[in-house]
């Protein structure tokens, strides 16, 4: 969620004392330092109650810049890629490893390329498990899982 204010300051939700260098570093692994910089106003610039004046992908990617700026312990992405395209889904999540890397990543998709890489998938169907492990594991074990990325990958090459 974005708040009535700027960009710096919907980032310093995450940590008030964060410097802007840190704010750009963050800005630049969530993919949004570009449309950032292209604002006339950069870090300055107005954000509306709820971020309606960014696109559903921008207000996504700057609250991913936010939980960067507050370097957490336990990173939840709960459908935080779905407004954005599968390039900057794939180069998002590529420039989050590392900074990831020591922390507890949960990820709540349902596209199966946000999750394809996470070790353990859980596949949840009607609240209750019907799968868990890695991808080659769960599209050998699990029909549930087995048919969501059928009918995605059929979607994706229909389109």
């Amino acid at each position: 969620y974005l708040f009535a204010g700027t960009v710096a300051s919907n980032l310093r939700y995450g940590d008030p004392q964060a410097d802007d260098e840190r704010l750009w570093q963050a800005l630049e692994t969530a993919q949004a330092r570009d449309f950032v910089e292209a604002m006339p106003e950069g870090l300055a610039a107005p954000i509306a109650q709820g971020g309606t004046n960014v696109s559903g992908g921008q207000r996504q990617r700057l609250a991913i810049a936010r939980a960067l700026v507050r370097r957490p312990e336990i990173f939840l992405f709960d459908d935080a890629f779905s407004a954005l395209d599968l390039g900057t889904d794939v180069r998002l999540r590529a420039a989050l490893r590392p900074l990831t890397r020591d922390a507890a990543v949960i990820v709540v998709a349902q596209r199966v390329s946000t999750i394809v890489d996470a070790d353990p998938i859980v596949v949840l169907e009607d609240g209750t498990v019907a799968g868990i492990g890695t991808h080659e594991q769960l599209l050998a074990t699990c029909p549930t899982y087995e048919e969501i990325v059928t009918s995605q990958l059929a979607a994706e090459d229909a389109a």
